[in-house]
């Protein structure tokens, strides 16, 4: 077998794993590899502005497709400015691998020009992560980065390579099959499981399915409804599993948690089963856990098993892929009989108590004809695009107004950072969304404060003629900050407010693409309608309710039902 340098096994394994797209930023100590994927000429390859942007838009481009994201970044900075991007995939379990260079391995604890542990830096915020030492290692190691990001949970790998392992020599053997004796995910739930699972479900007269990103990731968007309409139970969703069943099926109570609804948080509280699917009952959905669902049976189904029993005692655990565990428990409980028929007469009066909830407390907010209120805006971008669109957001209010207002009936269309909360995030996961789907509408929701975070990727959508369209809902506050000092700091708005905001509409022009802008509400539709229609990179600006709230809102360390409401 003829030998391959470091930099071509990169570039082979890259057309091996079906990589297609690659984004990233250069510099001294990756410039082989750089030059190897432009001598090879099959992967395209998107020059971001800054690193940060390379990260969050191979992330967008991963949840949008269901693809591993790739980047490849130089040492030292390059490297230190990914680990933002690479704890927001980390977080929302995001498939990804990283390319970091790394200066010569005999330089390696001198403190080299743009040296840094960037190993040691990620290990907490990493599935796995490597330091190629040897490039007879290299073949295996980018097989294995691709399989773990992909496998069970995922997560994001990083390779860091030195410059002499990227020139050296060596065999390229590239394994069909990899088999890591420390690493063995169960994808296939244990049947005796589900069948306890089973038999909680067949007592339970007030059930509720609480559903999360897994089943997103899982792709058991179907199962999950099935299961649902098959024993009529209602399903409230995590922000990261919005889309994993219809927002606007008769069965969605919609988001759950601090900013969920007050249906949804009502049902969880009284129900006497959980059955959550691909969660991990983290703290913004339960609040105060001693006064969380105090008469709930739970069962859990989720591939990994650290999430299970690790905040919330459960009664069925269930360890496995959720498309496979849901697809058993649909079929163990068609086999024990009953129809639809009596499932809903089993939960009616259940049904009654909910649809009383929703009337009672709907989503909703305060008309104003002399400003613009953010949840209108929302409202009208879903009745314009039909809810089809790719939705991204940045972090904070525009976030949750967008989980609450943008309904959501297709897994992979929202795109948004929930467990680290990433602001900065939105715009350049667009961009990778957008590459990944050339021909669908993506729209990035944001605020005036969170869009600056990487307002320099607007190059890069110019640079690569991306169509995509910024929604910018502008208070000049940082408003979820502004929000809980109103509420608990006495409005001591301590640097949360903007005394400078750039004119984005000018700030759009300046990278050559179009920019509206909106100050009063019977303008929404005409700035929405003409962003929508215009070809190209579109801000469209809107200047609302300075001091709006996002409500319902759970406190912090309250119960889900000590809401504060409109």
């Amino acid at each position: 077998m003829a030998k391959m340098a470091g930099k071509q096994m990169v570039v082979e394994a890259l057309k091996r794993e079906g990589v297609e797209v690659v984004f990233g930023y250069p510099g001294g100590a990756i410039i082989d590899v750089f030059d190897a994927i432009d001598k090879d000429g099959s992967i395209k390859f998107v020059l971001v502005r800054h690193e940060h942007g390379a990260t969050h838009a191979a992330d967008g481009y991963a949840r949008s497709s269901g693809k591993v994201g790739v980047c490849i970044v130089t040492s030292g900075p390059g490297a230190t400015n990914t680990v933002t991007g690479i704890a927001t995939a980390y977080m929302d379990s995001v498939p990804m691998v990283v390319i970091t260079g790394q200066v010569p391995t005999a330089l390696i604890g001198n403190d080299a020009f743009q040296e840094v542990d960037i190993v040691g830096i990620t290990r907490p915020c990493t599935k796995h992560n490597y330091l190629v030492k040897d490039v007879k290692d290299l073949s295996r190691i980018l097989k294995e980065a691709f399989y773990l990001a992909r496998s069970g949970r995922p997560g994001p790998v990083l390779i860091d390579i030195p410059k002499d392992v990227q020139n050296g020599k060596a065999e390229f053997a590239y394994p069909e099959e990899i088999e890591l004796r420390s690493y063995k995910p169960v994808a296939d739930p244990h049947i005796k499981q589900i069948e306890r699972a089973c038999a909680l479900i067949e007592q339970a007269r007030k059930p509720i399915i609480y559903a999360g990103g897994g089943v997103v990731i899982a792709g058991a968007h179907k199962e999950l409804r099935a299961l649902a309409e098959e024993i009529s139970a209602p399903v409230a969703m995590t922000l990261m599993g919005l889309g994993g069943f219809p927002g606007t099926h008769p069965y969605s109570l919609g988001m759950l948690g601090m900013h969920g609804s007050y249906c949804s948080n009502m049902a969880m509280a009284n129900t006497d089963l959980i059955i959550a699917v691909g969660a991990r009952f983290d703290d913004r959905v339960t609040g105060k856990i001693e006064a969380f669902a105090p008469m709930a049976k739970i069962i859990h189904m989720d591939v990994d098993p650290t999430s299970i029993q690790k905040n919330v005692k459960v009664d069925v655990p269930i360890v496995g892929d959720c498309k496979k565990g849901l697809s058993k428990l649909l079929k163990v409980l068609k086999e024990g009989g009953r129809d639809q028929e009596t499932w809903k007469n089993q939960h009616k009066a259940w049904w009654e108590q909910i649809r009383a909830w929703e009337k009672r407390h709907p989503l909703s907010y305060k008309k104003d004809s002399n400003v613009i209120k953010p949840q209108y805006v929302i409202e009208r971008l879903y009745d314009m695009t039909k809810g089809r669109a790719i939705i991204t957001t940045e972090v904070g209010q525009n976030q949750m107004w967008t989980a609450q207002f943008y309904k959501f009936d297709e897994p992979r269309t929202l795109l948004t950072s929930g467990g680290l909360g990433t602001m900065g995030y939105g715009f350049p996961a667009a961009i990778g969304a957008q590459i990944a789907f050339p021909d669908k509408l993506v729209v990035d929701v944001a605020g005036d404060g969170s869009i600056q975070m990487n307002i320099q990727e607007m190059a890069t959508a110019m640079e690569q003629k991306l169509p995509v369209k910024i929604v910018i809902l502008n208070n000049q506050f940082l408003g979820m900050v502004r929000q809980w000092q109103e509420l608990f700091y006495e409005k001591r708005y301590v640097a949360t407010r903007f005394q400078v905001v750039p004119d984005f509409v000018r700030l759009a022009e300046a990278y050559g693409a179009k920019g509206f802008r909106a100050t009063r509400p019977e303008e929404v539709d005409q700035v929405l309608k003409q962003g929508l229609e215009t070809d190209g990179l579109v801000i469209m600006e809107f200047a609302i309710a300075r001091e709006e709230g996002v409500f319902p809102m759970v406190p912090a360390g309250k119960a889900t039902t000590e809401m504060l409401l409109v």
